[in-house]
């Protein structure tokens, strides 16, 4: 009984025992527990063997062992055990180990089984319900499959023939749609050819509109329902699509016709045509691109110089041929230059009738919409954000214009030079264009065909030849000036007719460019250039140095070139202004800065002169105050003449008339008649400085009796004739005048009556303030003795002060002379004192303007 258990554990191990006829768990069962007369020994064995398994797991005891170690790698190899069993030389050794371990191996399951033998039990009676469960489920799915077998075979006969008959109720009422549309269709065809033989006889009578759609409509459900095979649609859709071609065609005669004619029916009837064959988008984009070839191809052959001179004679071989550097030979370049003209004048037609015919097309697409859908046909043709009809062309027509333009200029040295000479009637070819097209494309609520950035392209695809044009300009005024006022001789003066060839190049350069505003600003600009380059060039003539200022002899001939150089730049002066009265404004600023320095340098030649000159004549007034006019006597008032210093002055005005002021003002009649030149701006100033500064220190002169008065006043009507006579007519000086006219019968006034006196109107306030010094006491001292100055210093320090601070150097004596009043004790003033504190305070209330 002990082995037996043993033998039955073993045989389930042993891959070569055959299985048992029962299993394992029926045979353990035979087994009786300890409680129904087991062996003691067997009870306590395997209650310690029980004991023993729950303090140590069997798998951790197997992999402690050395033996089953080995077996639980999940490398474990029988052939390399083997094989390392039978090389270790104990092969009996190792296979008594293995027998051993065996035993223990069953002994383990052994107590395994019998520790858990009610639940094996309780596990096998579940099985054997299943079991019995299973048979009764397969007994039920066998009946069901013999119901579902029965089933089907009642049921196959009715679906297959639902399957039949569905399909053939499909392919009867596609077959019944197809007849549907291809009756359609024929319908369709049939008006067609109605409407088409309706127009034989007429072809103008063709409703093209009503055509295109029936054709329309036809291909569309021949496409989408698919008739195609069906022998009597694919006659008539044979003939339905040549009667579309044909309608394509009138449709596109009547659309060119319409836009030649600009007549917007029959570019509207061609745009339905199209519309209604679905074509309209493809159609409008094919006009497109053609005018946009057209516009290229005209531009290039209004730049073909092989087709410029062999139309201009000789075939190109020939007088008028053309060379290889783009020339026409000796004899063929005005007819060439006259062809080049020609052709670009077509040119220009051509391009204003494409740009007005796409325009037209825009135009009416923008009107036109669909009479059914009311679908605007601009919206078929263009998509939200596209850039417009014309604007495509334009611009097409542009860039083909600026890339012939740029090699025409490169390669072709005859079209650089036609057009760099021809500019301004180039550039007029151009602003004509886009003028002819802005008219003719500016309707109310209509986009033009052209906007202004689309001018400025045009415009600036020729500013190649506009650089050309200007630098030319500039050069040929350049050499000129070069020529008349050459850098190597500085003591050469141009004659008059060299300058008048100067004045009149540049004429000739803004009146070849005066109608365009642009240009003639451009010019103007490389005018003022050549301007500053002369007054450059005759600066470095003008003679400087003491022969040039020397008033006393004879002109020198430093001053003779320095006159000829200010009338030569006053010529310029005078004649280029006056060329630019009829033009804008803007056209004078453009010069000011230019002119400016032509009239800069004309006075600087002559300026130093007038200044000698004034200088002399000032010292001659200045001994004045070297003249004694407080003589007493009935001789001194009887004495005629003139006094001495009036007389050199007079001397000196007759010299400078004589050598100086005849060769400036060639005529009397220079300073009356005529525009103000220089010369008389020169000599009408000096002669108003003189009136200006005799009067001033005629005021100084103190004491002044009666007769000394006389002597003064005749001073004055010597003065006045010779400075009238010689210098400038006195009546046109203005103010100056008008001061020594009052300053004669004021000096022969009263004390009291010069407080309200009309004349004092006319003098300046600081006049009147020192002649009444004359007319006051001996102790209220002027301005001049008070500061110990002479008169030249007091006059320069007048010449740089105000009327108001002048003042205030008075009022300082009048303060002066009421404190050494004061200081006396007396009560009494001289009557001159509240007189001059009464016009001084008036001047501090009423500064006078300058």
């Amino acid at each position: 009984m002990a082995s037996q258990p043993l033998t039955l554990q073993r045989s389930p191990l042993s891959s070569s025992s055959p299985p048992s006829s029962s299993s394992p768990l029926q045979r353990l069962s035979t087994f009786k527990s300890p409680t129904a007369g087991g062996s003691p020994s067997t009870t306590t064995t395997t209650t310690s063997t029980s004991t023993n398994s729950t303090a140590q797991s069997p798998l951790d005891s197997f992999a402690s062992d050395p033996i089953f170690s080995a077996f639980l790698s999940p490398n474990f190899s029988s052939t390399s055990f083997s094989s390392a069993a039978l090389s270790s030389g104990s092969p009996a050794s190792t296979a008594e180990k293995l027998h051993h371990a065996i035993r223990q191996l069953e002994s383990q399951l052994r107590t395994e089984v019998l520790s858990r033998h009610a639940d094996l039990l309780s596990q096998l009676s579940s099985l054997q319900h299943a079991d019995h469960t299973l048979s009764t489920v397969r007994s039920a799915v066998s009946s069901l499959q013999s119901s579902l077998r029965r089933i089907r075979s009642e049921l196959s006969d009715p679906l297959i023939s639902i399957k039949t008959q569905t399909i053939q109720l499909s392919n009867l009422h596609s077959t019944t749609e197809l007849l549907h549309h291809s009756t359609r269709a024929l319908r369709l065809s049939k008006k067609l050819r109605d409407t088409v033989a309706a127009s034989a006889s007429d072809p103008d009578k063709l409703d093209l509109a009503k055509a295109a759609q029936l054709h329309c409509e036809i291909l569309n459900l021949y496409g989408e329902y698919d008739l195609v095979g069906i022998d009597v649609v694919e006659e008539e859709i044979k003939w339905v699509r040549e009667t579309g071609d044909k309608l394509r065609s009138e449709a596109m005669k009547v659309l060119d016709r319409g836009m030649e004619g600009l007549n917007q029916a029959e570019v509207g009837t061609g745009l339905q045509v199209f519309y209604n064959l679905g074509e309209l988008r493809a159609t409008v984009e094919q006009l497109i691109n053609r005018y946009r070839g057209i516009g290229a191809k005209s531009v290039s052959a209004a730049l073909d110089m092989k087709a410029i001179t062999g139309s201009s004679g000789g075939g190109g071989y020939g007088p008028g041929g053309i060379r290889g550097s783009g020339m026409p030979q000796i004899g063929g370049g005005a007819k060439a230059r006259e062809e080049q003209w020609l052709r670009m004048g077509s040119c220009m037609d051509k391009l204003h009738s494409i740009m007005v015919a796409v325009w037209h097309l825009q135009r009416v697409l923008s009107k036109k919409r669909d009479p059914f859908t009311h679908v605007l046909l601009l919206d078929e043709v263009i998509n939200e954000g596209d850039t417009m009809l014309t604007d495509r062309v334009w611009e097409a027509i542009v860039k083909a214009f600026a890339s012939h333009m740029k090699s025409a200029f490169t390669a072709s040295s005859f079209v650089k030079e036609t057009f760099t000479i021809g500019y301004p009637k180039l550039f007029s070819m151009v602003e004509n264009l886009l003028e002819r097209i802005s008219r003719d494309t500016e309707i109310k609520g209509v986009l033009p065909a052209i906007n202004s950035d689309g001018k400025d392209q045009m415009v600036a695809a020729i500013e190649i030849f506009q650089t050309a044009f200007l630098a030319l300009c500039l050069s040929r005024l350049s050499d000129l000036v070069n020529s008349v006022f050459p850098v190597s001789s500085r003591g050469s003066v141009p004659t008059k007719e060299q300058i008048s060839k100067i004045i009149s190049r540049i004429q000739e350069e803004i009146e070849s460019v005066q109608l365009d505003g642009r240009l003639t600003l451009l010019v103007l600009h490389e005018i003022g250039k050549v301007l500053l380059l002369l007054a450059e060039r005759a600066e470095y003539q003008i003679s400087t140095g003491p022969e040039a200022r020397q008033v006393n002899d004879p002109a020198t001939q430093a001053q003779l070139k320095n006159f000829m150089l200010c009338q030569h730049l006053q010529e310029i002066h005078t004649r280029i202004s006056s060329m630019i009265t009829g033009l804008p404004a803007i056209a004078a600023e453009v010069l000011s800065p230019s002119l400016g320095a032509i009239y800069g340098v004309a006075c600087d030649s002559v300026t130093s002169l007038f200044q000698a000159m004034l200088d002399r004549l000032e010292a001659c007034i200045l001994q004045i105050h070297e003249q004694n006019f407080a003589v007493l006597g009935v001789d001194a008032a009887m004495d005629n003449n003139a006094s001495p210093y009036m007389e050199e002055l007079q001397k000196c005005i007759l010299h400078f008339r004589r050598e100086f002021l005849s060769r400036l003002l060639p005529s009397k009649n220079a300073t009356t008649s005529g525009p103000e030149t220089i010369c008389t701006r020169l000599v009408k100033s000096m002669a108003s400085r003189v009136l200006i500064f005799f009067i001033r220190h005629a005021s100084l002169v103190r004491p002044l009796s009666e007769s000394g008065k006389l002597r003064m006043a005749r001073d004055m009507a010597e003065l006045e004739l010779a400075v009238g006579q010689n210098l400038f007519p006195v009546e046109k000086l203005g103010a100056p005048y008008r001061a020594l006219r009052a300053f004669r019968p004021l000096i022969f006034l009263e004390t009291s009556q010069l407080g309200s006196a009309p004349i004092l109107q006319d003098l300046p306030p600081s006049v009147i303030l020192h002649h009444l010094y004359t007319r006051g006491p001996d102790e209220l001292q002027s301005p001049l003795q008070r500061t110990k100055l002479t008169p030249l210093q007091y006059s320069l320090w007048l010449d740089s002060q105000g009327e108001d601070q002048i003042w205030k150097g008075i009022k300082a004596t009048l303060d002066d002379y009421a404190s050494s009043i004061r200081a006396r004790g007396d009560k009494e003033f001289s009557p001159v004192y509240p007189l001059m504190l009464q016009l001084g305070s008036s001047l501090t209330e009423n500064p006078p303007t300058s």
